[in-house]
Parts: C-alpha cells; sequence; structure tokens
C-alpha cells in the first residue's frame, strides 16, 4: 500500500525555480526517512537532498544554498525548493523513502516514486 508520486516537474530556464512535491502514503509519515535522488541520462542515480525523522536535512555539495528540502507534516508531503537552477540540474527526480535509512544520500531506501522530469534550458 505504500506509495510515493512526485509533482512539480517541469521545463525552466537557467537561474529560474521549481518546486517539487512528494505526496506519501501508507507509511507513518512523521517516523520515516525521506530524500530526494535524480539520475541525468547515461548517469547514475544520486543523492540530492535527504531529511531524517530525527536530524536536521542534508544536501548534495552541488545543490547546497540553492536547494531546500521540507516535510509537512500534516499533508505527509515531501517538497524540494530549487533555486537558481542550472542546466547540470537537469535529471528525473525521484522521492524516496524508508523506515530508517542507512546513510541520507545513499541508495538505501526501500521506497521510490515514479520520478518527475526537470529540465533547465541554457
Amino acid at each position: 500500500q505504500v506509495q510515493l508520486v512526485e509533482s512539480g516537474g517541469g521545463s525552466v530556464q537557467a537561474g529560474g525555480s521549481l518546486r517539487l512535491s512528494c505526496a506519501a502514503s501508507g507509511l507513518i509519515f512523521d517516523r520515516i526517512d525521506m530524500a530526494w535522488f535524480r539520475q541525468a541520462p547515461g548517469k547514475e542515480r544520486e543523492g540530492v537532498a535527504a531529511i531524517y525523522h530525527g536530524g536536521s536535512p542534508t544536501y548534495a555539495d552541488s545543490v547546497k544554498g540553492r536547494f531546500t528540502i521540507s516535510k509537512d507534516n500534516a499533508d505527509n508531503t515531501l517538497s524540494l525548493q530549487m533555486n537558481s537552477l542550472k542546466p547540470e540540474d537537469t535529471a528525473m527526480y525521484y522521492c524516496a523513502a524508508d523506515r530508517w535509512s542507512g546513510a541520507p544520500l545513499e541508495l538505501t531506501y526501500r521506497y521510490w516514486g515514479q520520478g518527475t522530469q526537470v529540465t533547465v534550458s541554457s
């Protein structure tokens, strides 16, 4: 019954902003660890940002100062605010969740969404 559904992707020009959302169901939302990953064509999936149930957010070096991850426990929604977007941010973005993740930005999450495409043009 666990389901993660991403939304908010689209096409923007360099320097623009997007806000991604992930609606979660079938989990005790305030107890789980969650993260955003992305995968560009020809590249491996990489961690972008993560927020654990009992810790501070963590970010990949490439997005620090530009992206912000947050959780809304009332709506069971994970968000990623992306500012100052660059062409290299172009990728499929995935929402991930687990009861207990081994590491915030590593591929240890049990549940995954189908992804939402982000395209940044120059």
